[in-house]
């Protein structure tokens, strides 16, 4: 049976194809063969083709060899790193108390 892929939105694509594209001109970049790539990632060379047309039915895990393999799996860390999170800080930030009281030690009980 084949494997069916959700429909995806085509934000989603873009940044796929993009991705894969940018992928297929770094390889370039260095002169890195199709078939010593895909070696090296332990691929296919029709899964390495697959990435660098975006194909979304690929795992993650190969994007990140392949990455590695390119010297910048540093970048897969800081995808969804807090930090650049703009809107969750700033929904972080809405819910900030307007006041912070001390709590007071317990009383000491009185004879």
């Amino acid at each position: 049976m084949p494997r069916t892929i959700p429909v995806l939105p085509s934000p989603v694509k873009r940044a796929l194809a993009k991705l894969g594209a940018d992928l297929r001109d770094a390889r370039r970049r260095r002169r890195i063969p199709t078939a010593i790539m895909a070696e090296r990632a332990l691929i296919s060379r029709v899964t390495l083709s697959k990435v660098e047309r975006g194909d979304p039915a690929v795992s993650l895990g190969i994007y990140a060899s392949l990455l590695f393999i390119l010297g910048m799996v540093e970048r897969v860390a800081v995808l969804a790193d807090a930090a650049s999170d703009s809107v969750g800080l700033g929904l972080e930030a809405e819910r900030l108390p307007q006041r912070i009281h001390l709590r007071r030690p317990p009383r000491k009980a009185q004879r």
